[in-house]
């Protein structure tokens, strides 16, 4: 008797190709309008903007390419992170003393501490104890608490006076919606991958 395989229905699958698009397409949408409100190179601080959300940047999850990826995203936080230290150095204000100042500097080391933890991935074979899907799992989520830093760091950012007087009003709103719809979509991929599942086995 031939095993029958559960699908999902068509029109679910076709919802969640279309979602994936959109949410692509948002986060091209917001780098670059976030690039062009910056202008990088009109001054120091203009790079910490363009930096960081080009750190955001969204991609496929596939082995060594999503690694490389990873690794330009960390070079891409540590120089928007050096931008705006330097820039307070320069301007003689405090480090960290805002929640956009320090969820980011979380969200940027827990993307570093992604970047590390993606190597028992990528060489198993030096992690002795530990099943590949659950590694894959602990991974998943890990990454996952990182964007939603990111995240809320760039929500953050979007309340800070030099957001605020060049966007205001319904234009707000709309920018605003960017990083929260890419993260509900990361979200539920995330949930519906890996922690959905039932117990992995060892």
């Amino acid at each position: 008797m031939a095993q029958v395989l559960e699908t999902e229905p068509r029109i679910y699958h076709y919802l969640r190709a279309t979602c994936g698009v959109a949410v692509h397409v948002l986060c091209l949408s917001f780098t670059v309008f976030i690039a062009a409100l910056a202008r990088p190179g009109s001054s120091l601080f203009s790079w910490h903007p363009f930096l960081m959300t080009l750190a955001k940047f969204s991609h496929k999850s596939k082995a060594r390419y999503h690694w490389i990826l990873q690794c330009l995203c960390v070079a891409c936080a540590g120089l928007g992170l050096a931008a705006i230290s330097y820039n307070k150095h320069l301007n003689g204000k405090p480090h960290f003393s805002t929640w956009h100042g320090l969820v980011g500097l979380l969200a940027a080391c827990g993307v570093a501490a992604q970047s590390a933890g993606g190597l028992p991935l990528l060489y198993h074979r030096l992690v002795k104890g530990w099943s590949l899907a659950r590694l894959k799992r602990y991974h998943a989520v890990s990454g996952l608490l990182a964007y939603l830093l990111g995240s809320s760091s760039l929500m953050l950012g979007m309340c800070s006076l030099w957001f605020t007087a060049s966007v205001h009003g319904a234009s707000w709103y709309l920018v605003a919606a960017c990083p929260v719809l890419s993260a509900l979509f990361i979200m539920s991929q995330v949930t519906n991958a890996y922690m959905a599942k039932k117990a992995l086995r060892p």
